[in-house]
């Protein structure tokens, strides 16, 4: 039995610490080898600029698949939703273990809940998805609300609500749930009245896809942390942003959920959205089909889903399509 220590990338903030750790433990089970987490910088650490300028897609990843494909490390944690939807041919996406509330939250002044707001309170995301939905959402409901752009790392962006700078802010439940900081949130906002971003709440484990002994039997290893049903949401999710040409700095929001009849699952429900920024003009749609048991037909929903909601007229609403 190999007892050599397996190197995990990571990025280095302290979700991306929190959630690899995680991960390594789950690993260091299944393999019975130690795991080390190698620390790696990425552009979208260092960069200043707003994600939706340096173009969202894979700023995160790219540092991490980099050292990955050299050989520096053996495997890499990612989120999910960070992942561009075009995967590598050299690399595998090992497992997508079972996912995390997907839903969105917000953290505000005096503990409010969204809709308790004052007028004209001023809600902070660096998300034009998260910005389109709610002010859409406002609009329909009249409260009178201002999104601002933020960037930072949670501890940055709560700290604007505590000095009193903005009311709220919106974040992911998943990431507060992995730092330990879930008990901070004031409201969790529904998917009905938010949707998530593709593959939110869930993690990616990416190793090399290589031919040697080493490799296949990681892969193996890996696999067993993988989530079928998480696995097959997220695919779903993501071929829906992919069909809609859209970067993950892009307004779109997806969900894949489970429909039980009793204690069977037997359907699977995609939920998706593409709105203007400023909430005025929204395509929201939904399918519902069975459970897809191959990755062709967990793609065939996205794909399916995303061809209606271009046929009416999301395209538009994405400003510049990704390239």
């Amino acid at each position: 039995m190999n007892s050599k220590a397996l190197r995990l990338g990571t990025r280095r903030s302290r979700l991306a610490m929190a959630q690899s750790g995680q991960v390594a433990d789950a690993v260091s089970q299944v393999t019975g080898r130690p795991v080390e987490l190698v620390e790696i910088t990425t552009y979208g650490d260092t960069s200043r600029e707003h994600l939706a300028q340096i173009g969202g897609t894979g700023v995160f990843v790219t540092a991490l698949r980099d050292a990955l494909l050299r050989g520096e490390v053996d495997f890499a944690v990612h989120s999910l939703k960070d992942l561009p939807t075009a995967q590598p041919a050299e690399l595998a996406l090992a497992a997508v273990p079972l996912r995390e509330d997907p839903r969105d939250v917000i953290v505000a002044r005096d503990a409010l809940k969204f809709t308790d707001l004052p007028r004209g309170a001023r809600i902070g995301t660096g998300s034009p998805r998260r910005m389109a939905q709610l002010n859409a959402y406002a609009r329909s409901h009249g409260l009178d609300i201002q999104t601002v752009p933020i960037r930072g790392n949670v501890d940055t962006r709560i700290r604007y609500v505590q000095d009193g700078e903005l009311d709220a802010v919106v974040l992911a439940a998943a990431g507060l749930s992995r730092i330990g900081r879930i008990d901070e949130v004031t409201d969790f906002l529904s998917a009905d009245t938010v949707l998530p971003a593709p593959g939110q709440g869930a993690l990616a484990i990416e190793c090399r896809a290589g031919n040697t002994a080493q490799d296949t039997d990681l892969i193996a290893a890996l696999g067993e942390l993988d989530d079928p049903f998480t696995r097959a949401a997220v695919t779903a999710e993501r071929s829906l942003l992919a069909a809609l040409e859209a970067g993950c700095s892009a307004p779109v929001g997806a969900l894949a959920d489970l429909l039980a009849d009793g204690q069977i699952v037997n359907e699977m429900r995609l939920r998706g959205i593409v709105g203007t920024t400023d909430g005025t003009r929204t395509v929201q749609l939904s399918t519902t089909g069975p459970v897809p048991e191959t990755y062709d037909q967990a793609m065939a929903l996205g794909r399916e889903l995303a061809a209606e909601m271009l046929a009416q007229g999301a395209a538009g609403l994405m400003g510049e399509r990704a390239q």
